[in-house]
């Protein structure tokens, strides 16, 4: 069996979209995907399954939360290699060393334009730092994000909706799902 990590976007957001993670996990089960968990509050599940295209997963979790919770919302699914690789890929491991609170990893459903990053990098006014890998975007908000308009920036330069972590999450989930870390 392989193990998943499946990332909801939006959900339990200020007040926006909610679910119940004892919800998530149960839909989970029902569904047929062993050893089902959830990390905090935002749409965070690690599970088990016969291996399966990752895409394939999100379009399945996707029409099955929509029917059976009512929740429309974007999956991304990562296998825990994956998720690992995405770990090792992090082009800015200093800034997620010293801040993990403050590093953010985007996970998009296809792989990002690099000139697009590029541009966005340079349209950003302040500290923040964007870089790219394949399907993940890294971000470090060192001021923090709450006054931050960069977050904004890259998401209009990049036009494509992804779902953030901080590391320190990133890093949990990967535990979770048996990553090596």
């Amino acid at each position: 069996m392989t193990s998943y990590v499946a990332l909801l976007r939006g959900v339990n957001v200020g007040g926006n979209k909610m679910v119940a993670m004892a919800e998530l996990r149960d839909m989970l089960a029902k569904l047929g995907f062993a050893d089902a968990k959830t990390l905090l509050q935002s749409g965070n599940a690690v599970f088990r399954c016969a291996a399966k295209p990752p895409a394939k997963l999100e379009a399945f979790l996707e029409a099955e939360t929509k029917k059976r919770l009512g929740l429309t919302c974007d999956f991304h699914v990562r296998t825990a290699g994956e998720l690992q690789d995405a770990i090792d890929a992090n082009p800015l491991k200093a800034e997620a060393q010293k801040d993990p609170s403050r590093f953010l990893v985007s996970f998009f459903k296809a792989p990002l334009d690099q000139a697009k990053v590029k541009a966005a990098q340079s349209a950003i006014v302040g500290p923040e730092i964007v870089r790219c890998d394949g399907r993940h975007l890294y971000m470090y908000y060192p001021n923090g994000q709450a006054d931050s308009k960069a977050g904004l920036v890259v998401g209009k330069a990049l036009g494509v909706n992804g779902t953030a972590r901080n590391w320190n999450t990133v890093l949990k989930l990967a535990a979770l799902s048996g990553a090596k870390t």
